[in-house]
């Protein structure tokens, strides 16, 4: 019996310290270790997708053909997508989701941890076949990131590479959703009910129930390239009785729902964010809970607004467009109950406050720039111009990507227990925030006077806004060089703080220490803790 109490007492010693060296990270089943892995991993693809835009920008600061040659222009733009999408802001909201949600919901560890192994390390090996295709012959894919045929089916050698590398990142995302839904589902501490969750867990939730929904659908479509490719069917080719229109209507049943895998932890994070820097509950919980399902179901109903302009019959054009104006309904109660938590609270202006509220103003233009595209005559105006890249930016960097910064920013002190150099993060977001509207705002503009997307060179009238554009790219994109370093910083030292960051802070995470300790709940905290830590 004492034999045994020793072992017992010895494998918890073992288990209570963290393993060393590189084994550490490459046999990880701790869910913080994962979750700093994705974030890792989303960075370094951020910068990697990031210095591809400042490749397409450069080569658009003035007409005529500069730095590179229109096949590899149009290799940057489909690369530049693929790398942001599946390589930064999907894997960053994963390792948010990694780090978060157990320490959330009051779980010791993520329910399926060598799942969650296997799923991080599948990514590196997706983008090293991603990337590979830069060198080999007949470059990297230039088909656009929506792979439409019969243009990806001319691609060269890089075809299998890219199909497969989607594959693999599927597989990944699909594995996260899973592991995130058990854990939700089964591991929740005693007294922390659905309808008392936090936001992001709630939020996180949805969109893993999206993934498990729409990454098969992609897969299929992709595999159908595949043999169209190799084996001689036809799904999307018209000789042979196949469609290509066809590819279009699979894409985007997944597509669409896609916008909202990357935009609805979005708003989990800015729920938790605005309630705290306002000192107040968050005005609406339930409301905000439906809200999110709302827009979950109906991203599968949308899809086709991204096809106005292929000739589908008028009924289908009026149902996609009234389906899509309606999204805006369960959005703008989001909007409007950020606004009413705001609303007389004794509001401070910390960086993640200033990422979120950027997050509302910015992410409700974008919304807006949206309802213009879904108004069926107007798109026909619009449809691949570069009003659509601006409205998609818009939704994206000021959405997705500053909501994870702020995130980033919100939960920093608590995982290393230091606090990061404020002014320097405020430098960060002013730099951020006017960059991003001196990149983006102009090209409304140049939609708006007829400028196609995905062009390597334009006619002079469109000179003077795509100089400006350009110009805010270069500063956006080395004002992000800030954010690795300051999270740097941060972690090798820095002022100490206690359990609770920011005074408004609510949820069980904050009543752990800080840094957060390897093993985060291994006794489920008590009905006492989860009421104070309740966020409504």
């Amino acid at each position: 019996m004492a034999t045994t109490q020793a072992h017992t007492a010895a494998d918890h010693d073992h288990h209570d310290h963290k393993p060393h060296g590189i084994g550490r990270w490459l046999y990880a089943t701790n869910h913080k270790d994962i979750g700093t892995m994705y974030l890792v991993f989303a960075c370094i693809m951020f910068f990697v997708g990031g210095t591809m835009a400042l490749i397409i920008r450069a080569e658009l600061f003035q007409p005529g053909l500069q730095f590179v040659d229109p096949a590899f222009f149009n290799s940057m733009t489909t690369m530049h997508a693929l790398v942001m999408i599946f390589g930064a802001v999907m894997p960053a909201w994963t390792g948010l989701a990694n780090w978060m949600i157990p320490m959330q919901v009051g779980a010791p560890d993520m329910a399926l941890p060598r799942l969650n192994n296997f799923s991080f390390w599948i990514l590196p090996f997706a983008f090293t076949l991603l990337l590979a295709t830069l060198f080999v012959p007949g470059g990297a894919p230039a088909g656009g990131w929506t792979m439409y045929p019969p243009l990806v089916l001319q691609t060269g050698d890089a075809f299998p590479f890219l199909i497969f590398a989607i594959h693999l990142m599927g597989a990944s995302s699909i594995l996260g959703a899973i592991n995130v839904v058990v854990t939700v589902m089964n591991m929740r501490a005693p007294g922390v009910g659905l309808l008392n969750m936090p936001l992001f867990v709630w939020t996180w939730l949805i969109t893993a129930y999206l993934l498990i929904a729409t990454m098969p659908v992609l897969a299929g479509a992709v595999t159908m390239l595949l043999t169209d490719h190799f084996f001689g069917t036809t799904f999307f080719a018209a000789s042979g009785g196949g469609d290509p229109v066809m590819f279009q209507h699979i894409f985007w049943f997944f597509g669409h729902p896609e916008v909202y895998i990357l935009i609805l932890p979005a708003f989990g994070i800015i729920s938790e964010i605005i309630p705290a820097f306002s000192r107040k509950p968050l005005f609406g919980y339930g409301a905000m809970v439906y809200a999110s399902a709302s827009i979950a179901f109906l991203s599968f109903i949308v899809w086709a607004h991204h096809m106005f302009t292929v000739g589908m019959p008028l009924a289908g054009q009026l149902f996609f467009m009234l389906s899509t104006m309606l999204i805006a309904i369960p959005t703008g109660v989001k909007v409007f109950n950020w606004t009413a938590t705001m609303w007389r609270g004794s509001l401070t202006f910390e960086a993640p406050m200033l990422f979120a509220l950027s997050f509302l103003f910015l992410f409700t233009i974008g919304g807006f720039s949206g309802l213009m595209l879904a108004i069926v005559p107007a798109d026909f105006q619009y449809q691949d111009s570069y009003f659509v890249v601006a409205h998609f930016h818009y939704v994206l960097v000021p959405g997705a990507v500053f909501a994870i910064m702020a995130a980033v920013y919100f939960w920093l002190p608590k995982w290393t227990g230091n606090m990061y150099n404020t002014a320097l993060a405020k430098w960060h977001f002013w730099l951020s925030t006017i960059g991003v509207n001196i990149l983006f705002f102009p090209q409304h503009f140049l939609g708006l006077a007829g400028m196609p997307r995905r062009i390597p060179d334009y006619a002079t009238q469109f000179t003077d806004w795509n100089m400006v554009s350009s110009v805010g790219a270069f500063i956006f994109g080395f004002s992000q060089l800030m954010f690795p370093y300051i999270i740097w910083k941060c972690v090798k030292g820095g002022e100490k703080i206690g359990n609770r960051a920011w005074e408004g802070a609510r949820g069980l995470e904050w009543e752990l220490p800080s840094p957060a300790p390897y093993h985060s709940w291994e006794e489920a905290p008590s009905r006492e803790l989860i009421a104070r830590g309740a966020q409504h």
